[in-house]
């Protein structure tokens, strides 16, 4: 399960108080700090802290004294008028920090995002759970035939079920053998006190991507927009794509604004090459554009097409 009945009293214990402040807060948001938002088998996304709202965006971007200079249509006009012209500054006035927990293998694509702070569990430090992802039925997908990076039909019957079977069974197996080369057990306990045990920095190196890791990740508004046009996109991998979809909502709650504006211009639009507005130009004018004579490769022809709902 996601988290223990131990960390469930520590959450319900963080929740019960509340604290006076003169800074910004978002009751939509406050609903649901600390709580775990559930993700995969066993991960979790959870709102640590937050700084900032929408009208820190606008504050920012007009350098003003207070909020509440301009009615909320304005603000939005210029949320939006910032998101359509890139202007990333002002959203940078705004943080907020994650709990998350995640398979090692997604912790490591997630990490090539290099724009936050983090800290992450130790296992040289202290011993891993029994937690591992293992895909559901539904994303056994085999290896694309067209895409290096992704995933075709989805795997059927009994070589499903082998699979599955082979993900269970490793992941067993190489628990099995980091306890016993620590010489302890998973609540720290020892299994034989006639024996050393290897360093846990060592033992670590036996475990599978699929076990689960946890880390504390803040970071500001506009990398956090960066993130999601990426891993909420439609092509990502599917184990990074439901975290990003889960803090989508997060935003959602924390700046209703901004997330429309991202909404509407990065992650439901689409950003076209010069060749590519000429081609929709010469399309808008009646002229019949093939790939051929686009000046397109193949590649981005089919990605122009797709953009436009023209595709084959």
């Amino acid at each position: 399960m996601p988290i223990t009945p131990e960390q469930r009293a520590e959450i319900d214990r963080q929740r019960a108080v509340t604290t006076e402040t003169r800074r910004a807060t978002v009751p939509a948001l406050e609903e649901i700090l600390y709580e775990p938002i559930e993700v995969l088998d066993h991960g979790f996304v959870r709102v640590i802290d937050y700084m900032g709202d929408d009208s820190a965006v606008v504050q920012a971007a007009r350098v003003s004294y207070g909020r509440g200079t301009k009615k909320v249509s304005e603000d939005a006009g210029l949320i939006k008028y910032l998101m359509r012209h890139r202007h990333s500054t002002p959203f940078e006035m705004c943080e907020i920090k994650f709990h998350v927990k995640l398979p090692i293998f997604v912790a490591r694509q997630w990490i090539r995002h290099r724009t936050a702070n983090v800290n992450e569990y130790s296992a040289r430090y202290s011993i891993l759970d029994r937690e591992f992802y293992i895909p559901a039925p539904e994303q056994l997908g085999a290896q694309s035939s067209n895409n290096r990076q992704g995933r075709g039909d989805v795997l059927e019957g009994e070589e499903a079920e082998r699979v599955l079977q082979i993900l269970r069974g490793d992941s067993e197996q190489c628990y099995a053998h980091y306890e016993e080369l620590l010489n302890a057990r998973e609540d720290g306990t020892v299994i034989d006190e006639s024996r050393q045990g290897l360093a846990r920095e060592l033992a670590r190196m036996n475990l599978p991507l699929n076990y689960y890791t946890q880390w504390y990740w803040k970071v500001d508004l506009h990398n956090l927009l960066h993130f999601l046009s990426l891993r909420a996109d439609s092509h990502a991998q599917y184990e990074i794509r439901v975290y990003a979809e889960a803090m989508l909502d997060v935003v959602k709650r924390w700046v209703p604004a901004v997330y429309e504006a991202f909404t509407q211009y990065r992650l439901g639009g689409a950003h076209l090459s010069a060749t590519g507005l000429e081609i929709v130009k010469r399309l808008l004018a009646g002229e019949p554009v093939t790939q051929e004579t686009s000046g397109l490769s193949m590649r981005e022809w089919r990605e122009l097409m797709e953009s436009l709902g023209r595709a084959e």
